[in-house]
Order: structure tokens, then sequence, then C-alpha cells
């Protein structure tokens, strides 16, 4: 939060302007909270923090390691070279995760299918899936199922399966829980012993906060209000 401020005091409002989140906001007429709209410096700050040389993101965050590139790139030229400018990685078969209604996949549209779901809730989703079959292929059960096997594969077992949408999602919901299911067993694991977790949790969180905490030391340096 304390980098994020003084990010925010060398950021200008129009530059912000450009962030899809808040575009998408102003498009829709909402009431944008200042939260909304400074939320790219927050980011910058989550991720320089901690140097790293590659970021991996989604193609919908790729805008984030942007804005921190030009962050980190204007921090160094006016206080001298402190922060990293971490390079964007973007899987081309997963950059951007399809939902079960055809849009990106994302809570608030309510089209996910949960990565410790039980199989009936793995099934319900599945089910749910809007059937776009243009051209014979149910196309958004598809391009969900080319998140788990080969495009190549499921050509030609959808090819074969030419128009049988019920079997093709019932393929589907078992490849997901092939997937699933070992995920969902660990988390059950991890939930027998709640200490163990939050120790997990905390010896992670005290790792990082050294090294956010060496870096805060060197921008109070730099922006000269290290005073004591």
């Amino acid at each position: 939060m304390e980098l994020a401020w003084i990010f925010d005091a060398i950021t200008t409002m129009p530059y912000l302007m450009r962030a899809h989140a808040f575009k998408d906001a102003e498009a829709k007429n909402k009431e944008i909270v200042v939260g909304t709209f400074n939320y790219p410096m927050l980011m910058a700050a989550d991720i320089l923090l901690y140097s790293p040389d590659i970021v991996p993101v989604g193609q919908d965050q790729k805008q984030h390691v942007e804005i921190a590139r030009d962050t980190a790139e204007k921090f160094n030229r006016l206080f001298g070279e402190t922060f990293k400018l971490p390079e964007v990685k973007i899987l081309k078969e997963v950059a951007v995760v399809p939902g079960t209604d055809g849009q990106k996949m994302s809570k608030s549209y309510g089209n996910t299918i949960p990565l410790f779901a039980e199989y009936e809730e793995i099934k319900k989703c599945v089910m749910s899936i809007v059937t776009d079959s243009s051209g014979e292929l149910p196309k958004n059960v598809f391009v969900i199922h080319k998140l788990l096997r080969p495009e190549s594969e499921l050509q030609k077992i959808y090819e074969e399966k030419a128009g049988k949408y019920k079997e093709l999602k019932e393929l589907l919901i078992e490849d997901l829980e092939k997937f699933i299911a070992p995920l969902r067993e660990r988390r059950k694991e991890l939930e027998k012993d709640i200490p163990k977790a939050l120790a997990i949790l905390r010896a992670g969180g005290e790792k990082a906060k050294k090294i956010a905490s060496a870096k805060m030391t060197e921008v109070r340096i730099k922006i000269g209000v290290d005073i004591y």
C-alpha cells in the first residue's frame, strides 16, 4: 500500500484513465471509486516489489504488467535505478480461459468451473454450457475441452461424434474430473490440518515480507523519506 501511494504520486490521471477496468466502468456509467481508478498502481506495486523477471498472466492481465513496466521506468528515471522491468509471459493455449457461456471465464459473470468442484458440480457446470453448434461442432464445449487435451486429438473425436452434444459433454466431464480430482483431494487433505495450512501461508508471507521490506528501504532512501 505504501509503494502504491508512492507510485500514485508520480502517475498522472490521464495515464490511469487508459486502464481497461476504468474504461469499462466508465462505459457502463458506473460510479467509479478511487480504488478502481488507481488499482493499476496497486498491481504495479505488487509486481515490482519482488523484482520478478517474468510475470505469467492471462491476455486480459497483460496491461497490468505493461503499466508496471512504465511505472518502473518512470521511477528509475526520476530517482535512479531501483526496479526491474519484468517481461510478460502469456501461454498461448491458456491466454484466455473461456467460461461456460462463451465469454471469458470470470466469477463476476457466473460462468466458472471451480477448481475444487465435486463431480456433481462439474457435471452441472458442463451441462449448462451454451451450445453453439455452427458447423456441427459445439464451439463452447470444444474451447474448454482444448484446455485438457491436444486440439488435434479432440478434432478427430468431435468429428466422429458430430451432433452428439450430450456425449461430447460427458467426455468433457470425465476429463475435467481427472484434472480436478487431485486438486480437490489435496485441498481436503489440507483442510484436515488447518494449523499446518496456516503455517505454510505464514512461512510464505514471512519470506515475501523480507524481500518487500528490503525493497521498501531502498525506495525510501531513493525518494528521500528514510529519516531514521
